[in-house]
This record gives structure tokens, sequence and C-alpha cells, in this order.
């Protein structure tokens, strides 16, 4: 009894393979215009464009998108400062989570050689991140000035068309087909965002793997109620 018991407290995690290709990735009114943005990159102003949103919101889809339509390298920002800059530039590049590096002296530093070389040698430049280029609170002033002016596309929050689609792909992801009844009593009552999608199909499938149970309503139910009352506690 007691091995039953520490098997279903120890869930086994499986990993999970994200798809991010172009056919994965759902248009709808709250991301058409940075889909735009990525689809005519060819004619960006000054060659860079930023993808703006918030976590989990779909900007390392597109900017995966992008890469094969383009051939870019994608780096995270917090990498930059250990990075080969030169290697980086003989092709277009994708700057992830530039809001990370802001008041960072080496990363912003590493960050700027990189702007100003990539778009030197011809090639585009990509950036994503939380918050536009203008309020990143860049410290470096010639970094910023050259942030300042670049063209950006916010991803807005999802609509009800958005989300199931969100939560059928995140689902699909770690190999869970829902029942059909589950997705539509999901999307009215959780939280309209994409990091609560995110973290609702995670719980429901540690739950689910926990008692060695298929996902079920019930056991989707219960993982809300509890991830809200995380939140009303946390005072989110």
């Amino acid at each position: 009894m007691g091995h039953v018991e520490r098997a279903r407290q120890i869930p086994l995690e499986l990993p999970v393979r994200p798809a991010r290709g172009r056919g994965d990735f759902f248009v709808a009114e709250a991301n058409a215009m940075a889909v735009g943005g990525i689809d005519t990159w060819r004619t960006w102003p000054g060659s860079k464009f930023a993808i703006v949103g918030p976590e989990a919101s779909g900007k390392t889809h597109l900017a995966h998108v992008w890469a094969r339509d383009s051939g870019a390298r994608i780096v995270p920002a917090t990498d930059l400062a250990g990075a080969e800059i030169p290697d980086l530039c003989d092709a277009p590049v994708c700057v992830e989570d530039v809001d990370a590096i802001a008041g960072d002296a080496t990363g912003e530093a590493a960050l700027f050689h990189l702007h100003n070389l990539v778009l030197s040698e011809g090639h585009a430049l990509l950036l994503t991140a939380a918050a536009p280029p203008a309020q990143l609170g860049i410290a470096l002033p010639d970094l910023a000035s050259r942030l300042m002016g670049t063209p950006f596309a916010r991803l807005g929050p999802p609509d009800d068309i958005l989300l199931t689609a969100v939560l059928a792909k995140l689902f699909a992801d770690r190999q869970i087909v829902p029942a059909p009844s589950l997705i539509p009593y999901l999307v009215p009552r959780m939280g309209r965002s994409f990091g609560m999608a995110q973290r609702l199909v995670a719980e429901i499938d540690r739950t689910s793997l926990a008692r060695a149970r298929p996902v079920s309503l019930r056991i989707a139910r219960e993982c809300l109620a509890r991830l809200e009352a995380e939140d009303d506690e946390n005072g989110e």
C-alpha cells in the first residue's frame, strides 16, 4: 500500500515537446498583427521587428516560425554575454526575452554589438520581449536609442476561440486527447491568459499521472479550483 501511495505522490514527468510549426499556430485577432509582421519580414523598416507579449503568449512559437522561413538563429538574450557575436551575425537572428537583460551592462553591450553587426551584414533582427522596445528599461543609451524606433506587434489576451485552440495544442503537446466536453468546460471558467492555460494543462497532466487515471472532467475541475485558490491566496 505504501508503495502505491508513493507512486501516486511522485508522478513520472514525461518530456513535453511543443509543436512549433506554422500549421500549429492558430491565427486570431489577438495575434494577427504579429503574424503579419513575421510574414513580411523582408520589408521590415530598418530590417528589424519586435514581438511583444506576456509569458506563454506565443512569442517563442512565432520566433521558430520565422526562423524556419528566414534561416535565422534563435538565441536567448541572457546567453549573449557569453556568445561569439560575429559567429551569430552571418544570418538573420532572433533574440528572445530582451527584457531579461535590462540593466545588465554586459548583456546590453553584447546586444548592442549584435544589433549593429547583424544589420550591417544585411540580415534581419527579430526581438521578443514582455514590453515594447521603448519601455524595456535599457540602461545603455546607445542601445536604448537604437531599439526606440523598432516596429513591434503586441500579442493580446486570447478570446474564447483562441483559448480553445491554445488548450487543444497544449494537450496535444503532452500527447493527451481530452474528452470533447473538457475544453468547452474550461474556457468560460478559467483565467483569460496564456499563462493560466499553460499552468492548467500542466496541473491536469500531473494530477492524472499521479492518480494513474485518464484525464477527465472531474480532474480538470479539481485542478482549476486548486489553481484559482492558489492565485487568490497569492493575491493574483
